[in-house]
């Protein structure tokens, strides 16, 4: 009961200023008591697992669209056997929840919560398939889109009948008096495919709030009913058997002139609330936030651990700072973003190179200053690096959102075309595509070590590269995110043990890789990192620290051979030689150097 009065004392704080009744609070008791009975009599096995459980070495996650990977969720059930063989033991299902027809914005204009696709199968074929991924030790990850609808959806619908009460759920405006006020402040999202943030409806005679485009209506959580319906579908979702739920979008959650409405103190306290409520109903689900905002804000989605949001956030500043190391062959943003914030025990990372979006630069501009540079012309040399535009860059990604007035501009690309093997295929370059290979691969084993879950693109395992296929899709041609969301290549797959090709050797390596970290309870999550302060900078070096062992991990982010002096460690235990993991050899850390070739990596475990 102490968990209901503290849920109670929280919301009637939050909405009480809103307006909000005792029937409110009374309407969201009643959907988390239903919600509790159907969890412990269907699900009570996954809530008696250790509460950290996301936090094990044992999480490796692949990430794909259902329809490109497998056609449908009954074929989805037959491809567990790939998985097995990867070694992922996490799968997030991209958006397939039944969206709009149409464009859906990738799926994320969604129509209805409660029914699946019908492209890709039924809500009995998804509980189907979680449970067959569940005996096979795998959990799955689905999103749930917390500040929108699509303006098909059932609220949306009765709100453009006159349904006032639906019209409350959504923010709508009569005149253009205030849209144009909360457009002085606030950006758009994606100004060249849906510019402004509102749009005027003539049915409703209204300006409706629209962050992302004309078909996704923002939500209205000024409305206690918008709330409790947003948590009766997360418990819903949580009833299927999922056990990760990303929540989408949630910078955006709320709403207030004069401000960007983006990262509002507001957001926290809702998050913080819905945490509250999942701990009482189903305790092991784990909310991964959607956060792409600046380094310092992504990591407040966390929480701390008096008031703990997020379990999971996406660790989008360390996945611009490789693709900055790469580049710029200097690992310096990679080391200070390492352990510049502080992360609640409560939480950790989900780590990745790339997903089904484009790749904004947001990246710690204070320490480009100190540098010497300007943000604007640093953010312009990754812009030409992997758009191929700059001299000797290995890249060909491609420009996405670009800004004619500030050149500003992101990239579109896969892990292998954007690490150079797609021009080294083309230009029948041997070597270019064994340093290619080298890069992936070096990246794979970089993400596998770092605290938190690491993430990788389905397909990335087999170095698959752009496909531009999709632009004789008249659904998919306007948007150029698509060329790096190919069909998953069966074909390549079925020859994945032949490592005389490219894909070939990228599944094995990326397999042992993981086999090695499944392996190792040093990468436990919360294992105690330290970033090491080389002299070299185009090598990247950390220290897993364990109970009378250590795990040294050194990666060299250039094409050169680098370098380094072992004796700026600190202290090693026993002094001197451990294992590299991958190989088995014995590393030797007595002399004053300690060589790396092109784009190596190691992994030396130590005793001691």
């Amino acid at each position: 009961m102490e968990q209901l009065h503290t849920i109670q004392h929280l919301y009637q704080q939050f909405y009480g200023p809103f307006g909000a009744q005792e029937a409110d609070f009374a309407d969201l008791t009643a959907k988390m008591t239903a919600a509790r009975k159907i969890r412990q009599k269907k699900f009570a096995d996954l809530d008696q697992k250790p509460h950290d459980w996301y936090m094990s070495e044992q999480m490796v996650g692949t990430v794909f669209y259902v329809d490109l990977f497998a056609n449908n969720l009954k074929e989805l059930k037959k491809q567990i056997p790939y998985f097995q063989d990867l070694g992922v033991t996490y799968v997030h299902l991209m958006p397939l929840l039944k969206p709009r027809t149409g464009n859906s914005d990738g799926g994320y204009a969604v129509e209805n919560y409660r029914e699946i696709n019908d492209v890709l199968g039924t809500m009995n074929d998804f509980r189907s398939a979680i449970k067959a991924l569940k005996e096979a030790g795998i959990s799955v990850c689905i999103d749930f889109v917390v500040n929108h609808t699509a303006k098909e959806h059932e609220w949306a619908q009765k709100a453009l009948a006159g349904d006032s009460t639906y019209q409350n759920m959504y923010l709508m405006y009569d005149t253009p008096e205030q849209p144009n006020w909360y457009n002085e402040t606030v950006p758009e999202v994606l100004p060249d495919l849906y510019p402004g943030n509102f749009t005027y409806y003539t049915e409703l005679q209204k300006y409706v709030f629209t962050s992302f485009s004309e078909f996704q209506w923002d939500l209205n959580f000024y409305n206690p009913r918008v709330f409790n319906e947003i948590v009766d579908i997360l418990l819903f979702l949580a009833n299927t058997g999922v056990e990760i739920i990303r929540l989408d979008a949630i910078p955006f959650m709320w709403k207030e002139l004069g401000t960007m409405c983006r990262n509002l103190p507001k957001i926290h306290e809702l998050l913080h609330l819905i945490h509250l409520i999942k701990e009482y109903v189903c305790p092991n689900l784990v909310l991964l936030g959607e956060a792409i905002v600046e380094p310092h804000e992504i990591v407040t989605y966390f929480g701390n651990e008096q008031a703990p949001e997020c379990g999971l956030m996406y660790n989008a500043t360390g996945m611009v700072n490789i693709w900055d190391a790469l580049a710029t062959r200097d690992v310096e943003m990679l080391r200070v973003d390492a352990s510049r914030f502080y992360i609640p025990k409560t939480g950790t990372w989900m780590n990745y190179v790339r997903c089904h979006d484009d790749i904004g630069w947001g990246f710690n501009e204070e320490l480009i200053q100190a540098k010497g540079q300007t943000p604007q012309a640093h953010k312009q040399f990754l812009i030409d690096f992997y758009a191929g535009r700059f001299p000797n860059s290995f890249a060909e990604g491609e420009i996405y959102q670009y800004n004619p007035v500030t050149h500003d501009a992101r990239i579109n690309g896969t892990l292998a075309s954007l690490c150079g093997l797609g021009k080294a295929m083309r230009d029948e370059d041997t070597s270019g595509i064994e340093i290619a290979l080298k890069r992936i691969q070096m990246i794979t084993a970089y993400l596998v070590v770092q605290p938190g879950i690491p993430l990788i693109y389905s397909g990335d395992e087999l170095a698959q590269l752009n496909d531009h296929t999709y632009l004789q899709d008249p659904a998919k041609a306007v948007d150029g995110r698509w060329v790096h969301r190919p069909a998953f290549n069966w074909e390549k797959a079925a020859t994945r043990t032949d490592e005389t090709t490219a894909h070939g050797k990228m599944f094995q390596k990326t397999k042992a890789v993981i086999a090695l970290r499944k392996n190792e309870p040093l990468l436990h999550a919360q294992t105690p990192t330290e970033i090491l302060a080389l002299t070299n900078t185009a090598v990247h070096g950390i220290i897993r620290h364990g109970i009378g062992e250590k795990l040294v991990c050194l990666f060299n982010f250039s094409e050169t051979v680098q370098v380094i002096n072992p004796h700026q460690f600190g202290y090693l235990p026993n002094g001197e030689h451990g294992v590299n993991l991958e190989t088995g050899e014995t590393v030797s850390f007595a002399h004053q150097t300690l060589t790396l070739a092109p784009y190596e990596y190691k992994l030396v475990k130590l005793q001691g």
